[in-house]
């Protein structure tokens, strides 16, 4: 037993902190509101063990910075068993809450008839890309569920740590340039690989000044999509005196097959890096995308450049 004033056995009592007041106090920990939409990630390509582990690990990683967030996966070429259609896991999370909401009214709860959308869709895409984002659109048509569509994922810094760390990771880059060391297959030009067509190397582009910024090396987007695009950048980052070159994949992984990047770095003399996959960024430029659309959170600040 313990007294107002101490504990009677002598034994030390943890109490509560108390809230430490002014501009540098921590923020209240940010959860996701009752009743909020889910977050649907839309998964691009063909469906597979990878694929489906990759996205886990993203709206794993999403859920993890928001507490009690609804993650759902929905895949853009699925097959309505193993992995799920991003039409048909709109249509069950409708189907939920209708349910919950008629469970409530049964039980003679005193709720508000549920409105508004009830998911919000987060392409898996770091770049624009208008024949997969037409079929992100039609299957939330096609769903016939009230549902928020977003934007892709970038540009965004965060996407240029990633970049960053996977050409660190082939050792192609130095983990971090002001750091007194060499990296004797770092490359001295980058190739930042992307898909959707002349929109997408735009957009790469963006992401690109600040990759070639973190590596202080000239950086020039291409389209993996677009013939004989890989192997002209090449050419000129070549003719302005880069000479070891590494080919930066702007892409999350599902979108693409693998042995289109292989022929593409065979196709540029050079060696390549991992696509960024399950990267921390990825899930939480996830998460940015869901909360900005329901208007609860800010986007996430990118790393400083190093």
């Amino acid at each position: 037993m313990s007294s107002p004033t101490g504990p009677a056995s002598g034994l030390p009592v943890r109490m509560p902190r108390p809230r430490q007041p002014g501009r540098h106090r921590r923020p209240e920990p940010l959860a996701a509101p009752e009743g909020a939409p889910a977050l649907v990630l839309a998964v691009p390509g063909t469906p597979s063990g990878a694929t489906r582990g990759l996205a886990e690990e993203v709206v794993s990683i999403a859920r993890s910075e928001l507490p009690g967030l609804d993650a759902r996966i929905g895949y853009l070429d699925g097959d309505g068993a193993e992995y799920p259609t991003l039409q048909s896991v709109l249509a069950r999370i409708s189907e939920e809450r209708t349910a919950r909401y008629e469970l409530a009214v049964a039980a003679g709860a005193d709720v508000k008839q549920p409105d508004g959308p009830v998911a919000v869709v987060v392409p898996l895409l770091a770049g624009p890309d208008s024949a997969l984002l037409r079929q992100v659109r039609q299957a939330v048509m096609e769903s016939r569920v009230a549902a928020d569509l977003t934007d892709v994922l970038g540009p965004h810094p965060l996407l240029a740590e990633a970049l960053h760390v996977r050409l660190s990771e082939a050792g192609l880059a130095r983990a971090d340039r002001a750091r007194l060391f060499t990296v004797a297959t770092a490359a001295d030009g980058i190739i930042l690989a992307s898909v959707g067509g002349e929109e997408a190397v735009q957009a790469a582009g963006i992401t690109g000044m600040l990759l070639a910024a973190r590596l202080a090396v000239p950086v020039m987007a291409a389209a993996l999509d677009q013939e004989g695009s890989i192997a002209s950048v090449a050419e000129q980052l070549r003719s302005s005196g880069s000479q070891q070159l590494a080919l930066a994949p702007y892409l999350i992984g599902p979108e693409i097959d693998a042995s289109l990047l292989a022929a593409a770095a065979e196709e540029a003399g050079c060696p390549a890096a991992e696509a960024l996959g399950p990267y921390p960024a990825i899930g939480k430029l996830a998460l940015a995308k869901y909360t900005t659309a329901l208007g609860i959170a800010p986007q996430p600040q990118g790393a400083p450049v190093r």
